[in-house]
């Protein structure tokens, strides 16, 4: 009956939505899915991109991968690889055959269609931070996640249009139970934002109420749900080669109901994986295309993304590093690998700084540019993210963002352009070698939208800018972020599928949600 009454509603909910927008508190580049149209930096030679495929293909043939998983093992020996208690050795010819069936690019479309994301080819969408257990801001300094805490990021994920996808929990909300946890966050993202969602994978429970939060959200009958991805899930090997019990099982599901999933590899060089970068990126590879298969195997076409998390470690430390050299050779490595089996990326827009500082925008801009230059498709914690990702922080948020639209600045046709009136001759010689551009016709017809307009960069010298009153970036980002949350105004719903989601809810509230036993 539910459904039944969900898709009588479908039509006016989605008109809603593509009509209503935020408070305007800055101004910010429209939205739209970036294309990247460099070329990407190659540090692979044929013969490497061939040695890192055989290193990975002998450590999924001699070696083997732990599945701790009764229902992955069965499936796995059906398809004839080998099984030794929870150790799966499989065949390079099976592992290519089936990654062969995995498309090379597709779509996620959410509750808003106007917000559908294209993943593959030369698309590079951005995902705020996810999954932190801290907050930190201005005021209240480095905290456990609370539920406000985590709808604020969520209402900024809304607010920017370079951010297309609102992933995990932006930051852990502690003061929910984690067994109903889900629930609520999965509320708030669906009703505060109409970007694409995602399902952490842990276990059968979570992974199906988002999904029929999606479904509900959507308008959408079970048929159509699964008809095309609508939303997606990110799962993590345990590395050194092993994958887990719930994120398999919770994996499972979403490609049995036809929605994408990414499998990310977390091999820190010198700890969880071989010090030397192409060891690690050998055995991330493994460890990522062995799901892929599992995937293909059960639903060919599934849509799957290969992700990279591959850095190294501070060896005095133990500590994870981002955005170094060897996180940027890493992803432009591993970007290479998914290009040679035919599968979109994923890559993250990373730092280990434990503040908003110089350390946390020269390491996440080293991380973004990696990306670009790796042909990422799907950039993970592209906004937010701190302390090697205990720390989410909106003031980091909006600073992110002002590189963001740099990068979709970078790739606007625009900047490339060079067409007769972009050579612009005939004001050359207009203003000749005595004079200036500025005011002259063919800069005023141009200039308001010839350039990106920054939102916290501050041009003025020195002298002008302490007169003024000038502040500190992060400062001015925390006031930004204050005037957003004051403003904001949630995208449209049919409040007939809200008042569902909501009585959806509660009732798996009172079934006890989720275990927590892992």
């Amino acid at each position: 009956m539910a459904e039944t009454a969900t898709r009588r509603r479908r039509s006016g909910g989605r008109a809603g939505n593509a009509r209503r927008s935020t408070t305007a508190t800055i101004e910010q580049m429209p939205w739209r899915i970036p294309v990247n149209t460099d070329a990407p930096t190659e540090p692979l030679t044929e013969e490497g991109i061939a040695a890192i495929h055989e290193g990975a293909m002998r450590i999924l043939e001699e070696i083997g991968i732990e599945f701790l998983n009764a229902e992955a093992l069965a499936i796995l020996k059906e398809a004839g690889c080998t099984i030794d208690g929870q150790n799966v050795r499989m065949g390079r010819d099976w592992v290519m055959e089936m990654v062969a069936k995995a498309p090379a690019d597709f779509t996620i479309t959410p509750r808003n269609p106007a917000r559908e994301i294209h993943i593959g080819g030369k698309s590079m969408v951005f995902v705020n931070v996810s999954s932190p257990p801290n907050y930190w801001d201005l005021e209240k300094g480095k905290i456990p996640g609370t539920r406000e805490d985590c709808r604020n990021l969520l209402k900024l994920t809304q607010y920017f249009n370079c951010i297309h996808v609102a992933g995990g929990y932006p930051v852990e909300p502690v003061d929910v139970h984690a067994s109903v946890r889900h629930l609520d966050v999965l509320y708030d993202k669906l009703t505060l934002t109409d970007k694409v969602a995602h399902a952490y994978s842990l276990g059968k429970e979570r992974v199906e109420d988002v999904m029929e939060m999606v479904r509900i959200a959507g308008g959408l009958s079970q048929e159509e749900f699964e008809a095309r991805p609508h939303m997606y899930t990110n799962i993590n090997s345990t590395s050194p080669l092993k994958h887990d019990e719930p994120m398999l099982d919770g994996y499972m599901r979403c490609v049995r109901r036809g929605q994408a999933t990414v499998v990310t590899p977390f091999t820190l060089a010198g700890a969880m994986a071989p010090v030397t970068m192409a060891g690690a990126v050998a055995q991330s590879i493994a460890e990522g295309l062995c799901v892929i298969a599992l995937a293909q195997y059960i639903r060919p076409g599934a849509p799957c993304v290969l992700g990279t998390f591959t850095s190294n470690v501070d060896m005095k430390s133990g500590a994870p590093a981002f955005g170094t050299p060897e996180y940027m050779r890493a992803t432009q490595m591993t970007g290479q690998m998914a290009r040679f089996y035919g599968l979109p990326l994923r890559s993250s827009g990373v730092c280990a700084a434990n503040v908003p500082d110089g350390q946390a925008m020269w390491e996440t801009s080293n991380s973004l540019w990696a990306a670009v230059q790796s042909r990422t498709n799907m950039v993970y914690h592209a906004a937010g993210w701190l302390e090697g990702g205990l720390i989410a922080s909106p003031e980091k948020f909006i600073m992110d963002c002002e590189i963001l639209q740099q990068i979709q600045r970078y790739f606007e046709p625009a900047t490339f352009a060079t067409g007769e009136d972009d050579i612009a001759l005939e004001a050359i010689r207009a203003v000749g070698n005595d004079g200036h551009f500025f005011g002259i016709d063919h800069t005023q017809e141009r200039y308001t939208t010839a350039f990106y307009q920054p939102f916290l960069s501050d041009w003025r010298n020195y002298e002008g800018w302490n007169l003024a009153g000038g502040i500190w970036t992060a400062e001015r980002a925390h006031r930004m972020f204050k005037a957003i949350i004051e403003e904001f105004q949630p995208p449209a719903m049919d409040e007939g599928i809200r008042e569902e989601l909501a009585s959806f809810v509660a009732r798996r509230k009172a079934e006890g949600g989720a275990p927590t036993d892992f």
